[in-house]
């Protein structure tokens, strides 16, 4: 059976100038920028929260991202903010197409980066394909040597920055030059480099055609006012090559030079029509017009179009780009539900939370006084970066008083907890009063103006 199955093809994209690639060129400085750099931006918390603007604090379980904190009990967030990239990667999806492929996925910022490193020590697309075919010569050696090593220089910088995220990057940065790195630091970042150096530098377009998902239901979030990549067949066919002092008569546009499938990462062409593998970097559209006008051709046989556009062109009328549509509707108003309420969420953050656990065992006590008494431990989140110290009270059982037991002068007006921490205290409630239901009581705890309340019961019987 395996004479069946052809081995994978290596693909040597060819080098292209124009529109899009400048603009991919701008995307992957800005966006490799932003990953290298953004660990070592400063944000001020206060002399008791680490002072990185964006941090994964894993040890003391909280997220930083400049001015906004998430606690572990705060998740919720984490959830909105998945739900926002994924809905807003199909709203662009319906209106521009594969885009986010094209220019900003972190495969395909990676691949275009080693690439050309390749291209650097390699040359251009026939050169690096005549010396990988080639015998292994010096040249070849010295040339695949600096290429790989170069590729293991980004992977271990990106590894590393991804692992600056989770640590004070400053720090981390030092410890590296005094060689002093934890192994769980070091472990995580020999299995990211090489992880890296695998997807950008070997597995390249194979990432996104067999392990990506996206690529498998992306026509799912497709309708015709979808801005493609296209070719024009009305102007191209029937194609035919243009040979030196003739005149094109008969044929198409089109003068099948194949320079629009060498210059695609994926290997595909486009002139077969969208394709599954195609990621939309416009890449094939520079090297088409730029052939355009080497031959005086108007540019624009293959482009970025809609296929309702597409359509009235080939009836000889002329459509607009319509951003209105219903599925732009849809996933504009989720968008906005979600963001509307994650925004409520964060503008109405209470830096304060508490819980009251009531003691399972016993329920309640009766003191040889004849009152009764129920055991609580309260739980406080000061979220705030300021050492406070609270005062509890309670509402909905007279002559009731508190009692704290805690080490040192704890009282119920005296509850301290340090800034950016949860405190723990377990007290007693105990009140004169008769056996009955459940009472329902309400704890209040405050620091001036900052407040919380939570919602309990004070047992006086056990219930048969």
């Amino acid at each position: 059976m395996l004479q069946y199955f052809a081995k994978q093809e290596r693909i040597y994209p060819k080098r292209v100038w124009g529109r899009y690639r400048k603009l991919k060129w701008a995307a992957m400085i800005v966006t490799l920028g932003i990953y290298y750099l953004a660990p070592f931006i400063r944000w001020d918390r206060g002399p008791t929260a680490p002072d990185q603007a964006i941090l994964i604090d894993l040890n003391n379980a909280r997220a930083y991202w400049f001015w906004i904190e998430i606690w572990p009990q705060e998740v919720y967030y984490i959830t909105g903010i998945l739900i926002l990239a994924a809905i807003g990667l199909f709203f662009v999806t319906s209106l521009l197409g594969r885009v986010w492929c094209g220019y900003t996925c972190p495969q395909t910022v990676w691949t275009d980066l080693f690439v050309w490193v390749e291209r650097i020590f390699q040359g251009d697309r026939n050169a690096r394909k005549k010396l990988r075919e080639g015998p292994w010569t010096w040249e070849k050696i010295y040339k695949l040597g600096l290429t790989h090593f170069v590729w293991l220089v980004i992977a271990w910088c990106t590894a590393g920055s991804f692992v600056l995220y989770f640590n004070d990057a400053p720090t981390l940065v030092r410890s590296f030059f005094e060689f002093d790195v934890s192994p769980t630091v070091l472990t995580f970042i020999i299995g990211l480099t090489f992880s890296t150096y695998l997807m950008a530098g070997f597995a390249r377009e194979q990432v996104c055609t067999y392990m990506c998902p996206y690529a498998r239901f992306q026509s799912a979030m497709f309708d015709n006012d979808t801005l493609i990549i296209g070719y024009d067949e009305r102007r191209g066919e029937p194609r035919g090559k243009l040979k030196k002092g003739e005149q094109q008569a008969g044929h198409g546009d089109c003068i099948d030079c194949s320079l629009c499938v060498q210059v695609c990462p994926m290997g595909i062409d486009i002139r077969q029509g969208l394709q599954m593998e195609c990621i939309a970097c416009g890449l094939c559209v520079d090297a088409c017009n730029n052939v355009m006008e080497k031959i005086n051709k108007p540019k624009g046989l293959i482009r970025y179009d809609t296929e309702n556009h597409m359509r009235s062109l080939t009836r000889g009328k002329e459509t607009q780009f319509k951003f209105i549509r219903p599925r732009t509707i849809y996933y504009s108003c989720v968008i906005a539900i979600v963001g509307g309420i994650m925004l409520y969420g964060l503008i109405t953050r209470a830096p304060l939370d508490i819980a009251v656990l009531h003691d399972r065992n016993p329920v309640f006590v009766q003191l040889s006084s004849g009152e009764i008494r129920n055991g609580y431990v309260l739980k406080i989140q000061n979220k705030t970066h300021e050492h406070r110290t609270y005062q509890l009270s309670l509402e909905g059982l007279d002559n009731a008083d508190i009692d704290v037991k805690a080490a040192g002068d704890a009282s119920k007006d005296k509850l301290y907890v340090p800034a950016d921490s949860v405190g723990s205290y377990h007290f007693y409630v105990h009140a004169d009063v008769e056996a009955g239901p459940p009472r329902d009581i309400t704890f209040t705890l405050k620091d001036g103006e900052i407040t919380d309340t939570y919602e309990s019961v004070f047992i006086t019987r056990k219930d048969r």
